[in-house]
């Protein structure tokens, strides 16, 4: 759903990471790669590498769909209509499989290896640099641009974290996103809060009030590696850490940046606010089923709008904030979230590129726009997307403004995965230790953000 999350045990571009023992190391094998591309069901051969080629007969696409409502089978529901509908105005049929978060990098470097599998792909922004860096996407240059109504129709945000800076993006925004707290107002109420949390301490003072007849003050998704990354990310521009030096060597271990993992696991380790159970959760929706069902009053994510339509609740019951910054500040960054969100992308190896940027025009068109991301709870990525009254409601409003004002993009380069991978996985560590009862000092964390840093593949 909107976030995207990588599994352990994956590189970008020049290797995979596989496990050895405890450790996690980076082969750079090709082969491996093309061995995945099968068990990752990387031999799709309806179109792209396999397909048809443009002729007189009807065009089929495959288009790889990320998750992004409460389940894949909500999302086949969503977005079959709309490719009907494509069908219906161009001719040409659009085959989707949606894709789980916890798969969709593995299958799509399976895809860039082999040449075989969709002609679309949505991707995680956060990957745009790192796959960049593969040479299997189309670039989507000023002519490309032009074709899809313009450069300027696209939000800039949006578009800046689709390629590396200087280089034709390697794909197109099509759901705009960010973090903020969601909080839920009944819980606050009975609890004597009467407004969000402004600032950190406030966070956990809430926190701990809301933690009581078997609820909590907080969910989090402890064993997501990409929620984690998130964070760490987001806490770490807020005690003013970075995640690379100029040069671009890691420095995932740098003391703003242990602070703020620190910060974070101190809400299970030290606060008590967070269930211990939370460490286990991966799937990338228990966290939010938790919140939505009233088991823990605050959480810390990206839209929830199709999670709570389908349990049946109130929106209305739910407020949204920025995520609260530390005070003080301690040179840190104004930064409440990150500028996270979908592209969709075109496979350099397709057959059917001119079919494929007319499915891409489609689905970033204005009606479209607002058809897929009012569905979703999710920003559209376009300029003329906002006319609709689904996009001035109080929390889609908060979001925008967050996107707008206060929320950062990860850097766009290609050791980014790497980050997400590797800082994401210690967390998860780091996490089922804390609900073990182990101590969660800065030198333990410490440590395993130093094993992460050694283990960057530079330009991979």
């Amino acid at each position: 759903m909107r976030r995207h999350g990588i599994r352990p045990g994956v590189a970008i571009s020049k290797g995979i990471v596989v496990r050895i023992g405890k450790n996690v190391g980076y082969i750079a094998v090709a082969g491996a790669l093309l061995a995945a591309a099968s068990a990752c069901g990387g031999e799709d051969t309806n179109a792209g590498g396999g397909g048809a080629s443009n002729s007189a007969e009807a065009v089929t696409l495959t288009y790889w769909a990320s998750n992004q409502g409460p389940s894949v089978d909500a999302d086949k529901q969503i977005l079959q209509p709309e490719l009907d509908k494509f069908q219906q105005q161009t001719g040409i049929k659009v085959n989707v499989e949606v894709v789980p978060w916890a798969d969709l990098l593995n299958r799509i470097l399976a895809a860039t290896t082999s040449g075989k599998g969709p002609d679309v792909v949505n991707i995680g922004n956060t990957w745009s640099a790192s796959l960049q860096a593969t040479g299997a996407f189309l670039p989507m240059d000023d002519t490309v641009l032009t074709g899809l109504g313009g450069k300027e129709r696209f939000l800039g945000p949006s578009l800046a974290a689709a390629g590396a800076a200087g280089k034709p993006p390697v794909g197109v925004p099509i759901y705009g996103m960010t973090y903020g707290l969601y909080y839920n107002k009944k819980m606050f109420a009975d609890a004597g809060i009467d407004k969000p949390p402004a600032t950190w301490d406030e966070l956990v003072a809430d926190g701990k009030k809301l933690t009581k007849d078997g609820k909590w003050g907080l969910a989090v998704e402890g064993a997501s590696v990409s929620e984690n990354s998130h964070h760490a990310f987001i806490f770490g521009q807020q005690h003013g850490g970075d995640l690379f030096d100029a040069s671009g060597k890691p420095q995932f271990d740098s003391p703003q940046n242990v602070a703020a993992i620190k910060q974070y696991l101190d809400l299970m380790a030290v606060h008590k606010i967070v269930n211990p159970s939370n460490a286990e959760y991966a799937n990338g929706t228990e966290a939010v089923q938790d919140f939505v069902n009233g088991k823990a009053g605050m959480l810390m994510w990206q839209s929830i709008a199709s999670n709570i339509k389908a349990a049946g609740v109130n929106e209305a019951d739910f407020g949204l904030a920025p995520i609260p910054l530390p005070d003080p500040s301690s040179g840190g960054r104004q930064v409440n979230g990150m500028v996270a969100g979908i592209n969709l992308s075109v496979f350099n190896y397709t057959k059917n590129k001119d079919a494929a940027l007319k499915f891409v025009k489609f689905m970033t068109s204005p009606e479209e726009q607002k058809i897929l991301n009012k569905t979703y709870g999710s920003l559209p990525t376009v300029t003329d997307g906002y006319d609709d009254p689904a996009f001035q409601t109080e929390n889609i409003k908060a979001f925008q403004q967050i996107l707008a004002t206060t929320a950062a993009p990860l850097p766009q380069v290609p050791e980014e995965s790497q980050f997400e991978t590797l800082v994401g996985t210690a967390m998860n560590q780091l996490w089922a230790d804390a609900a073990s009862g182990k101590p969660i000092t800065d030198a333990t964390v410490k440590a395993k953000l130093t094993q992460a840093n050694q283990q960057v593949q530079p330009g991979s």
